[in-house]
Order: C-alpha cells, then structure tokens, then sequence
C-alpha cells in the first residue's frame, strides 16, 4: 500500500492512496491541467485513478472535482450533505461519471479498498474524513477539523500512516494578517486544527504500528513547517517512524508501506 499527495494546503488538495492497481483520489482542489502534472510528477495516468473521494465541498478541496471526473469518466463518491451543498448541479444525464453518495456512518469499499468515514466538526454541509484499509495497512486522512472528538480519537489510532493537519501557529494566527472574523474562523471549533491540537491528539493516539506521520494543510500564512514539526516531534515522544511536511505546490512523493 502506497501515498502521495498533488498538494496539501489553501490552494488546492489531493491525496493519492493506492494498493496493488487499485487507486483513489481523496478531493481535487486544482484545474484538469494543474492536476494531469502533478499527477505525472508521481508517474500516474488519470486513467489509472478508479474513484475520487470528497471530504467537503470548500473550493480548495472539490473545485477540480466535476472536470477531471468528466474529463476521464472517473466515478466520484461523497456524503449526500456535500452533494447537496451545490455538487448536485452536476448531476445530469451526460456528466461523463458516475455520483455515489454515501452513509457518512458506514464502511464502504472501492475497488477492493475498505473506506471508513469519519465525521468531523468543520464549517461545511456534511464534513468526513477517510481511514482507508487492504486488511494488511490502515491509512488515515485527518485534515479540516475544528476539534477533535473522542470518534476521531478512536478511529484514528493504531495506523500505518496519518495525514494530519496541522493548519495554524495560535500566536501567529493571533497576530496575522486575516480579519479578525476570519481568524475566529479558523481557530473556532468548526475551523480547523492547530499545532497545539494536532500534538494533544498524536499523544493520546496508539503509535505502536504507525509508519509514517504527515503533517499537512499548514497555512502559508499562519503556521511554519518548523514550527508543525517542532511542535508534532515534541508529542511523539521516542516513536521512531517518519515525520514528514506536506508541500503546498509539491505535496510529498510515494510513500510505501513495509509488510507488517
């Protein structure tokens, strides 16, 4: 099992997860071209991807969505809250794809993938996040989530890797640039997640089969990759995997999981 990502932040997102020649594409936040590069940068054809996957329908996470699907026929797959925050404009006879709109409380599986979704709190219609599973690997994408609740903390412990947000800096978010509605946005429960928040909820998370650690969503203007780890590595105490920082332009190349 395998991850890589488009780019991780503000101006777009998409994250790669793959098994065997099984693939998924968690959200799309960039035009049909932007992505066909950065895809080839990771030596993927579109045509490979079997399904895109929606966590929320803000811009930077579903704005390339209905285009690339269109463009390569490609199924999308989403909670019927994000459908119906405007999604279902795009459904009609003719879109190129397929819409599956799924129970945000249940498992599902694409293309021999086990998908579980999972809830979050964040400013959005119906907001999930993935655990995705081949029964050997558990990976977890954990990004726009305003607070963490004790489903979250259950569901993402004991994985081989997570992608965590780690959004904002409080001091720097307090003394930015961003409006002050803005910056009570971001920070509030509904908003997203800071170091801080990230340490707390990787200190209370089973790291005993964890493989690798990617801190991502980190904001080009309220946070610093030195400051996400810094405050991460402080958290992790002597766990001896992989702590990685998600690029905005260059996201992270293949990660590949070891046997168990």
């Amino acid at each position: 099992m395998r991850i890589a990502s488009l780019g991780s932040g503000s101006r777009g997102n998409g994250t790669l997860v793959a098994d065997g020649t099984s693939m998924v594409l968690i959200d799309l936040g960039f035009s049909v071209r932007e992505s066909e590069m950065r895809l080839a940068r990771l030596g993927v054809e579109p045509t490979a991807i079997d399904a895109i996957m929606v966590t929320h329908e803000h811009a930077d996470h579903i704005g390339g969505v209905a285009a690339f699907a269109t463009r390569f026929g490609i199924p999308v797959h989403m909670s019927s809250g994000t459908y119906f925050s405007g999604f279902e404009r795009h459904d009609h006879e003719g879109c190129g794809y397929g819409i599956h709109r799924f129970d945000s409380h249940r498992p599902f599986d694409i293309a021999g993938l086990s998908v579980t979704p999972v809830p979050v709190p964040h400013d959005a219609r119906e907001p999930c996040q993935f655990v995705i599973s081949n029964g050997r690997h558990r990976v977890g994408v954990l990004t726009d989530i305003g607070h963490i609740t004790p489903h979250v903390t259950d569901q993402y412990s004991c994985l081989d890797v997570l992608l965590l947000e780690c959004n904002y800096d409080p001091g720097m978010l307090r003394e930015g640039p961003y409006p002050w509605r803005l910056k009570q946005r971001v920070g509030g429960i509904y908003g997203h997640l800071g170091n801080d928040q990230a340490a707390a909820l990787v200190d209370s998370l089973d790291l005993s089969q964890l493989q690798h650690l990617v801190l991502s969503h980190i904001s080009e203007k309220n946070n610093l990759p030195g400051l996400a780890r810094s405050c991460i590595g402080g958290a992790v105490g002597h766990w001896h995997g992989d702590l990685l920082v998600a690029d905005q332009d260059l996201g992270f190349d293949w990660i590949e999981l070891k046997q168990p």
